[in-house]
This record gives C-alpha cells, structure tokens and sequence, in this order.
C-alpha cells in the first residue's frame, strides 16, 4: 500500500506544473513552521544556539526558508523517479569542481569516500552519472533502508536507474570496501545525530555524536575524502558542488574535518545555510535523560577537536538553567552539585535561577556563567518565565519540590525538565522525575546525598566538590562569630541566657553576632552590657559584607540556619548546635572543621529541646576546637 501511495504521489507531483508545485511547496514550507509548535521550536533553538550574535528575524527567516526547502526536497525525491532524463537534465547540473574531480579520478583511478550532509537537494546526487560529460566512476552510497520491503525496492531501482548503486547500512558495508579496493566512490550522508555509535564532536560549539565511517573507511582504505552539496539555483534547480578535504588520515581527524567543513560553508553562505534541515535536531544524541548531564558516545574525539581548533576547553553551548532553592542553607549546599555539574557537563551554559538577594554570592563562586534573578511577585512573575522561552534553555534542573517552581520551568518552554518525585507528589508539569525509592528514608541521609542521587539519576558521573571556597587573600582571621537568631524556625535558637554565658565565660575574646533585621532584639538582648567586646551586626550587613566578615571570624558557634552553611563553604571552623532539627540531614557539607553538639539523650536525627544543651558542654567544644590545628 505504501508503495502505491509513493508511485501515484510521485507520478502526479511529476506531471503538476513547476509554478504550482512551487507554490504547493511555500504553503506546506509556511505551514509546518507555523503549525508545528514544536518542529518550529526545534529550528529557532538549533539556530540560535549556532547563530547567537544573529538578530531573531535573521533566524526566523532562514529557518522558514529551511522549512520550505525540506518540502521543496520532499516533492522532488518524490517525483524525480517519474522524470525523463531530459526532465533531469534541465533541473540537475554538475559544476566544474565535480567534472574536474571526476576527470582527474580517471587519470588516475584511485579509492574515494564521499560525504553528503543533509543539505536540501540531496536526492539529486543519484543524477550525477546522467548529468556529466564523461563516464562516471563506480559508486555504492549507504543508505538506511525503509522499513517497508516493497516500499524500499521500488525506491531503491528508481534510485539506481543512473549507475549509482545503494548498499544497505544493515548488508552493504563489505559490499562499499569491495568498491573501494576497486578504486571506486563510496558515498556517505554523514549525521551529526549518530547516537552511542558515532564519535563526540562539535558542530557550532555544540557537542554532537558523528558518525565516524567515513573515517573509518578512508582511514582503512588511504582513500580521498570529498564533500558533496547540491546547491539550490532554483525551485527544482541543483547545481552540485565538490570539494576535496584535508585530513590527517586519522578516524577522528577525518570525522572533525567533514564537521569543521559543513560549519565553515553554513556560516560563509546564508543561501546554503537556508538549506541546511535545521528543524532536524543534529545535536539530540546528548539529550537521553538517563545521560543528560555527562559526555557519552562509542568514541570521543573532544581532545582532538579542541586541539585542531586551537581551543583550551569545550565551548558553553548547552544551556542548563538550574532552580536554586528559596533558603540561604540550602542554597549553599548546593554547591558542591554546582561544581560537579560543571565538571560532568564541560561544555554547559550554567544559569543559575534564584532569589535577587543571592545573586552577588552566587557571582563570587564562579560556577555559573549566567544568573537569572526571580522576578518580583505579582502579575508579572509568570510571563517573566514565558519571556525566557527566547533563551532556549536546553535542560531545567530543579532543587525546588513546589508547583510554582514546576511551572516556571514549563512556562521557559524547556523540553528537559527534571526533579525529583516522592509517593503520593504529582508533578505532572515536569518531563522527568528521579522517583525516590521508597526504602530511602530521607531522615537517615543528607539532603546532599538525596541532590546526588537525583543529578546521578540523570547522567551525573562526577562526585560532589566539598572543597571550601578559596579564602580571600590578606584575610587575617579576627573574633569568634555568634549567630544566634533562626530565620524560619524559633525553636532552633539556643536562649539568649546561654549565649550571654558563653560571652561571659571568655571575657578576652572579642565576639561578632550575626543575623538579620528580624533577629535584632534578639542579638540587642544578647549583647546588653558588655561593651564594646561584643559587636552586633544584625541587619547591618548585606549579603556579601556579611560573607565577608564571616570569613575573618577565627571561630563561629551557630544555630542551625543559613550562616551555618555559608561558614561552612568559606571554611570557618564552627560549633553546630542542634536540638529540634536533624543534623543527619541538614549538616553541614564541606571539609572545613565542624563540631556538632546536641543536647544530652537528643537522639541522632534531632527532636530535643535546645535549652537542654548547656553553656558548659558548648565551651569545653570551643576549647576543643581551639585546641585543633588551624585552617
């Protein structure tokens, strides 16, 4: 039936005058870019991605204009085994680099690997033999067969009706080295989407898996390798190019010199840009969730791409947007995710989404190349996510367990979404989930560990960072810090009675309270009375000031809140105090000395009241930590 579909469309569209045809082919072109939502999307990302410093009107015409050539090549392979060879002859002619090559080939016959990329046209290739002036040499080209027998052989003789031969991916490979020992053409449409099986390159900066036979033959067979494009003059008008690539005879070295060929004619050349199938998304074979934030092919030939382009590291072209978490704490155990995604993912655009207050601190960790600060609450927060459609983000990580952040991801039109599933939580507006296996009882692990699973669950392959943040230079450790407020739970702050008997029971330290505007009376109330000894920072400092002084604190003892972790990544040794909270979830992260104290018969994940942890137990662990050597 599909064979009969595909002769009585082809007889037709071979008998339908030119200008109908032409017109048939703009409406269709037009439609699939505007009805199609997401072929449309697809073209404009790809574009995008290859073409940033282009305006969007650039990018919008050329792909429309690639729309309408896929379809101008659809009818053509259609209608093309209907054609006379005098019909062929009008609408295919070869230009002098193919006669000189072929002219030259007969001088001195020799083996020869063809590429072809998917260029609009590429059907008219099986007319080369019809069209030159002189004899045209052996040739098999590799193709994939329809899964229709009859549909495949009735394709396969109108194709070969020239001289040409087609060899199958699944049977043809001894049959094209057969041809090649004989000193023939083998012809290759060369992918940049060649799944596990091709070699990791790039193509516009981006990473790609191309596929590595060519290479492989050429390598096997000291054979020429030639690239082939037709070149659109017309509707139905080919006129087919040729050139002869420099390689270094190496598999990997013949695979980045046909991608580096492709990119240098799609940026020299708007026209044939506008015939490249940019709706063909050639960059997909690294978007397998499973493996979405790691490298992975059959061969990988990154190094030696980066050295023949002269390049230090991969490009960032992949763009991940990651949904930083609401809470201070939380945030900054984040970090050491944020390092090991840079690590797995090189070639990542890191944009990390968070609340504006964290954005200067994000700045000075240098694992993002792009901050995207929350808009503000209102009518207009939900169309600042619609508007970020226009960045094309490629993958949305969220540490986020709400709706609101769910929507956000889905609303920036973001194809990857992943977080992470609990029983009886939907998360319908996300692409995947990590579902947490229900043995795993969050109470017993960390909240870090729980992160890693769910970034290993889609591809993570390297360990988290928990190296503290590099210290300033010419800091020079000062006071102890004391954080004695809690911004979202009362009951983590350890009595303003007991702190004010740690101040008293060092009377020639000199201490620093910490904490914001809301913590005020509590830190006014602690330092009543002792001078200028104490300093009470609350609500004084901005976000990096108060970083900054955090740092300089030789020593800090904290409630269990966000400055706990924040002195933790700059590396400040520090005394936790837990009481209600679960300091086996919820400890902190990184290497730097950290001493956790609960109250006496607290059991291991928390529940004791703070008050029974005395002021005698929390001063024999600074002696302690003293006592320990120094960062």
């Amino acid at each position: 039936m599909l064979k009969l579909l595909l002769q009585v469309t082809g007889w037709v569209l071979a008998h339908t005058p030119e200008p109908l045809l032409h017109g048939l082919a703009t409406v269709l072109g037009e439609a699939a870019f505007w009805v199609l939502p997401g072929r449309r999307r697809v073209a404009m990302s790809n574009l995008d991605h290859a073409f940033p410093g282009q305006t969007p009107a650039w990018r919008r015409r050329i792909a429309r204009l690639s729309s309408r050539r896929m379809v101008e090549t659809g009818l053509f392979s259609l209608a093309t085994p209907h054609m006379d060879e005098r019909h062929l002859h009008v609408m295919i002619r070869p230009h002098a680099s193919l006669v000189d090559f072929v002219q030259r080939h007969q001088r001195t016959p020799h083996p020869v690997v063809l590429v072809s990329p998917h260029i609009a046209y590429w059907e008219a290739q099986i007319g080369m033999p019809l069209v030159l002036p002189q004899p045209f040499p052996e040739m098999g080209v590799i193709y994939r067969p329809l899964d229709n027998p009859g549909a495949n052989a009735w394709v396969t003789s109108a194709r070969e009706r020239f001289g040409l031969r087609l060899l199958s991916r699944k049977e043809g490979f001894a049959e094209a080295m057969r041809i090649l020992r004989r000193n023939g053409i083998v012809g290759v449409l060369f992918d940049q989407n060649a799944g596990l099986q091709g070699g990791l390159t790039t193509l516009f900066g981006r990473v790609c898996s191309t596929s590595e036979l060519p290479g492989l033959l050429a390598g096997k067979f000291n054979a020429e390798l030639v690239a082939l494009h037709p070149r659109r003059l017309g509707f139905w008008r080919v006129e087919l190019h040729l050139e002869t690539l420099t390689t270094d005879g190496t598999t990997e070295g013949t695979t980045i010199a046909a991608n580096r060929w492709l990119e240098s004619k799609l940026v020299a050349d708007e026209d044939l840009c506008a015939s490249w199938l940019w709706a063909h998304d050639r960059w997909r074979n690294q978007d397998y969730p499973e493996r979405r934030l790691r490298l992975e092919a059959k061969r990988d030939f990154l190094a030696a791409e980066l050295r023949a382009r002269g390049l230090d590291a991969l490009p960032r072209r992949t763009r991940v947007f990651v949904r930083l978490p609401n809470w201070l704490g939380d945030v900054v155990m984040a970090l050491p995710l944020l390092r090991a995604l840079r690590a797995s993912r090189p070639d990542a655009e890191i944009t990390l989404v968070a609340k504006p207050q964290f954005l200067p601190l994000l700045e000075g960790w240098h694992v993002a190349d792009r901050l995207q600060p929350l808009p503000p609450r209102g009518w207009g927060y939900f169309p600042a996510f619609w508007r970020l459609r226009r960045a094309y983000p490629d993958v949305w990580l969220l540490f986020t367990n709400s709706v609101r952040g769910d929507l956000e991801a889905w609303l920036a039109g973001c194809r990857h979404r992943f977080g992470i599933g609990r029983p009886g939580r939907w998360r319908p507006l996300l692409s995947h989930c990590y579902a947490v296996p229900r043995d795993f009882d969050e109470r017993t692990h960390h909240q870090l560990e729980l992160w890693e699973n769910f970034l290993r669950h889609f591809g993570l392959a390297v360990a988290p960072d928990r190296t503290p943040l590099a210290a300033t230079a010419g800091a020079v450790p000062g006071g102890i810090g004391l954080i004695a407020g809690s911004e979202n739970q009362p009951a983590k702050r350890w009595p303003v009675d007991h702190w004010r008997a740690l101040i008293a029971a060092r009377p020639a330290d000199r201490f620093v309270l910490f904490g914001t505007a809301n913590d005020r009376a509590l830190t006014d109330a602690i330092a009543a009375g002792f001078g200028d000894r104490v300093e009470n920072l609350a609500g004084r400092t901005t976000l990096p000031e108060y970083s900054a002084r955090l740092r300089a604190c030789r020593l800090l003892v904290t409630n269990d809140t966000g400055g706990m972790h924040l002195a933790n990544a700059l590396g400040v040794p520090l005394i936790a105090l837990f009481g209600p909270t679960n300091p086996v979830r919820t400890r902190p992260v990184f290497t730097a000395p950290a001493t956790l104290l609960q109250p006496p018969g607290c059991p291991r994940t928390g529940g004791a009241a703070l008050a029974d942890l005395s002021p005698e137990l929390v001063l024999a662990a600074l002696a302690q930590l003293e006592a320990a050597p120094t960062r």
